[in-house]
This record gives structure tokens, C-alpha cells and sequence, in this order.
């Protein structure tokens, strides 16, 4: 394939990823709406015996999953399209890295896609050890919005590197980065559902609430799943931040600067152990450390999208 023929194959991949993530979220949003979970349905109750003078015994035919759990089936093929877009969007990413003749992340735009596939990796990897059908419409709406902004707002050809982003620092580096991305998409995704199940439980004085949170599994059981997935990626960003220093030592000759890019990670990497403190000690537990949490992935996109897009510093794209 030509160069152009290249260009053209990546970029029809990313917006046939736009498209069926686009499906997805509807699926996912029909799912949601469908309403909290009814009791079983059940078939009427059949009495048998085995024969004369025998007791009879009423017995219940099981109903499909389907019936069982309103809006599942939807959910079902909103998590195969997910899969689909998943799928697309690495074709997508891949040729382009084919096309450039490096790493797929050497502008906005790039790391942009690249930054959507690490959400839906995660998310679909965390899938396959638990059903998170119930996230996926918080989970497919920020990676639509990332991919939206890469193509209206942030497209461009594809170019040769500047001297400084030539190292496989630089590739180390970002790709820890690209999934503590979706990690941190992940994490605040629950932290955030956490605080409205939360607020509902109280309110109405019990778990077992009605309205939208009812399609949410109870508080405490999120605020424990973003426990876990921040634990799971705070040591890589730990590792990231640190390839990215020896990245400025190969580049410029010094591990720390404090420009603005090195301040924003290690606000972020601050922000995220204080969670992890937050939630060992008893009385930071709960809403408390879902708001660290938010506060940690805010901080994350100041420094990923905020200070890359509009801050010259030596680290950032906008100085590249």
C-alpha cells in the first residue's frame, strides 16, 4: 500500500470505530433506560404426579436470561459492538503507526486515538473477568468524545519526529501512560456512579433503591471497584512518570524541570496517593476518597490534554 492509500485506510478505520462505538452507546443507553431489574419472571406452576394416590409437586419452568434481567439483550450486542469498535479502532492505530514508519503517538492526534483504544482495552480486558455491562455506557461515552475531538479538533498528517521525541524512552513512556489512561477513565467512571448510588441509598433509607441507580450495584461494592483499579495503575503511573524523567535526561540533559508537564504528572501522581491513603484510613473511606479520585483524573486530563493542547513546555506536543 502507498502512503496515501495508508492514510486513508487508518483514518476510515478510526471514524468506522466512531460509528459502531456511536451503536454501542446507543444499545447501552436502551439498556440503562430499560429500568431496574424486576423480579423473575416465572412460568405458571404445572402440578405433576406420578400416579394414583401420589402427591402432587408444583413445579416452575425457568425463563430466559432475557426475561429475567429487563434491557440485558441490549447490553449484550452494545458489549459485542464495543468489541467491534475495539477491533477497528487498534486497525486504525496500527496503520497509521505503519503509515508515520514509528510509534503511533508522536502528535495530539495520535495519542488522542491512541488514548480512546487504552479506554475500551481496559475496560473490555476488566470485562472478561466481571460483568460490567452496566458500565459500558459511562465507559463508551468518554472514549467517543476523545476520538470526536482527534478528528474535528486535533487531525494531522502524519511527520517525522523532532530530535527529542526520538527515543524508545519516549515509547516506554507513553505507552504506561495510554492505559493508566483508560484506568483512570475507568476509576472515575465508578467513583462518580458511586456518589449518585450513594446519595440515592441515603435518601431513600435503603440498598435496594429505585430509579436509574437501581441498575447499579450497591455503593460500597463501586467505591471497592475503584479501589482496585486505582491500585492497579497507580504503580504504572509511577513507572511512567519515571521513564518520562529519564526520557528529559536522554533529551535535554536533566531528569526534572518543573515545567508545566512534569508539575501536572506529579500533581496527578500526588492526587492518586492520596486516594490510596484516603481509603486506609476509616474516615476518609467512601464519598470522600470517590471525590480524591475524581479530583485525580481531573488533574489527569489537565496534564494530558490541557497542558499537551495548550501549554508550550518541552514535554508537551504544543511545544513540538
Amino acid at each position: 500500500m502507498t502512503s496515501m492509500e495508508l492514510a486513508q485506510a487508518s483514518n476510515a478505520a478510526v471514524y468506522a470505530s466512531m460509528v459502531t462505538l456511536t451503536l454501542a452507546m446507543i444499545f447501552f443507553a436502551a439498556s440503562f433506560a430499560a429500568g431496574r431489574r424486576r423480579p423473575v419472571a416465572t412460568a405458571p406452576a404445572l402440578a405433576s404426579a406420578d400416579g394414583p394416590g401420589s402427591v402432587a409437586v408444583l413445579t416452575r419452568e425457568p425463563q430466559p436470561a432475557d426475561a429475567r434481567e429487563p434491557g440485558r439483550r441490549a447490553a449484550n450486542i452494545g458489549m459485542s459492538l464495543t468489541w467491534l469498535s475495539f477491533l477497528t479502532l487498534l486497525v486504525g492505530v496500527v496503520l497509521r503507526g505503519v503509515w508515520a514508519g514509528r510509534a503511533p503517538w508522536g502528535n495530539m492526534y495520535e495519542f488522542s486515538i491512541t488514548a480512546a483504544l487504552g479506554i475500551l482495552g481496559v475496560f473490555l480486558f476488566l470485562s472478561l473477568r466481571r460483568d460490567l455491562r452496566w458500565l459500558g455506557l459511562f465507559v463508551v461515552i468518554p472514549a467517543l468524545l476523545t476520538l470526536g475531538m482527534a478528528v474535528t479538533v486535533l487531525y494531522t498528517e502524519a511527520a517525522q519526529l523532532v530530535p527529542a521525541l526520538k527515543s524508545y524512552w519516549l515509547v516506554i513512556h507513553v505507552s504506561a501512560a495510554i492505559i493508566c489512561s483508560g484506568a483512570f477513565t475507568l476509576a472515575a467512571a465508578t467513583a462518580g456512579l458511586s456518589l449518585a448510588r450513594g446519595r440515592a441509598e441515603r435518601r431513600q433509607g435503603t440498598s435496594d433503591v429505585t430509579g436509574w441507580t437501581s441498575r447499579l450495584p450497591a455503593s460500597d461494592r463501586l467505591q471497592g471497584l475503584t479501589n482496585r483499579v486505582v491500585a492497579f495503575a497507580f504503580p504504572l503511573w509511577t513507572f511512567a512518570v519515571v521513564a518520562g524523567a529519564i526520557w528529559a535526561e536522554n533529551a535535554w540533559g536533566r531528569y526534572w524541570g518543573w515545567d508545566p508537564k512534569e508539575t501536572w504528572a506529579f500533581i496527578t501522581w500526588v492526587v492518586y496517593a492520596a486516594y490510596l491513603h484516603a481509603r486506609s484510613t476509616a474516615g476518609w473511606r467512601g464519598n470522600r476518597a470517590s471525590w480524591i479520585a475524581l479530583a485525580g483524573w481531573v488533574a489527569f486530563l489537565i496534564n494530558y490534554f490541557g497542558v499537551n493542547i495548550f501549554v508550550t513546555s518541552l514535554h508537551s506536543y504544543a511545544g513540538t
